[in-house]
């Protein structure tokens, strides 16, 4: 019963933390358009409703075309970073793991590397998501694969933790020399490259439906396993004498979190440190239970990035600061600190 109270009260605080930060960011922008007008012009798509927000067709434009899906994307994008990141920490039992570890991250950029490169013009426009989405699928298959023959025999997933981040991590580097090598290719695209490598949520419409079908599929699955977590937590023996096939679940969720992460990376670019800042930030102020820790980090991580791209579109302003800076500087202390916080951790 505690259990429930407090994930639900935890809940509670970060829905309304996010509703804050949606409304900041649809208040929030070069046109000045009303408080009102906008609240208006939302009730105005409701169902059955029917109100005049006196609007002029180009706010309503830029209301509806710019920046409602823009928050949108930045809410979906830092929702699912943020999960994919509390999964990740959940099968390895590690609280460095973040949605980056397994190559996803360096997969992507290398395959829109290769797209922006060798395709351009519009077919490459209309390919980047795609190619995002392939690239990280593919880089954590590799990981996995690697993994498993190096550590075959060891258990777990892969032959266990360790032998996974050790393949994670020698995949990311192989891919990302690959990915630096395409670049001096094509100069005059590093400037493109670039900036999607350091993240952007400024996509339309096509960007959210493409999204939110995987988005859906993933955390649902994630959300689902928050129960497994909590016993593979407690460790390997433990679990299987409870009648959980350790292995299977650890799959399971390794495959969610990826396609979460592949989601996130292909209408967002490469946007690090959510998927570690978020999670613990929840299990200090929420507790440590995946049934808490899962569904809280998803509202929170959607709060996080809307805030972030928010002070990206604020801090240079009319120019537009990465919105991958303004994750760096706040999670790059972070991950210090929990690398500090987590020297004897067993990985």
């Amino acid at each position: 019963m505690t259990l429930l109270r407090s994930r639900g009260l935890a809940l509670l605080v970060a829905a309304a933390v996010l509703a804050v930060c949606l409304a900041l960011g649809l208040l929030t922008g070069a046109a000045g358009i009303s408080p009102r007008g906008i609240a208006l012009a939302l009730l105005d798509r409701l169902p059955f409703v029917s109100v005049d927000p006196g609007l002029t067709p180009a706010e309503q434009g830029i209301l509806f075309q710019l920046r409602v899906p823009r928050v949108l994307i930045a809410a979906m994008v830092g929702g699912l970073l943020a999960i994919a990141g509390a999964g990740y920490q959940g099968v390895f039992r590690n609280p460095l793991a973040d949605p980056y570890l397994l190559g996803a991250a360096a997969g992507a950029g290398l395959t829109v590397t290769l797209v922006v490169v060798f395709l351009g013009g519009r077919v490459g426009v209309v390919a980047v998501p795609v190619a995002a989405f392939t690239g990280a699928i593919g880089g954590v298959l590799l990981a996995y694969a690697l993994g498993r023959s190096a550590g075959r025999g060891a258990g777990g997933v892969g032959g266990g933790t360790a032998t996974l981040v050790l393949a994670g991590v020698a995949v990311t580097s192989f891919l990302t020399a690959i990915q630096t090598f395409v670049q001096q290719l094509k100069v005059e695209e590093l400037q493109r490259i670039y900036a999607w490598i350091l993240g952007d949520v400024g996509g339309g419409w096509e960007d959210v439906w493409m999204i939110a079908p995987y988005a859906l599929v993933s955390t649902v699955v994630l959300l689902l396993h928050g129960r497994l977590l909590d016993v593979l937590s407690v460790g390997e023996e433990e679990a299987v004498s409870l009648g959980l096939h350790a292995a299977r679940a650890r799959m399971i969720v390794l495959l969610a979190a990826s396609l979460a992460t592949a989601s996130a990376v292909a209408v967002g670019g490469l946007i690090a440190f959510v998927g570690i800042v978020v999670p613990h930030v929840v299990r200090r102020l929420a507790g440590w239970s995946y049934r808490i820790v899962l569904p809280v980090s998803f509202v929170g991580g959607a709060a996080f990035l809307v805030l972030a791209d928010l002070i990206a579109r604020s801090v240079l302003a009319p120019a537009e600061l990465p919105i991958g800076v303004v994750t760096a500087f706040v999670g790059a202390p972070f991950f210090v600190t929990v690398l500090r916080m987590s020297r004897g951790v067993n990985t």
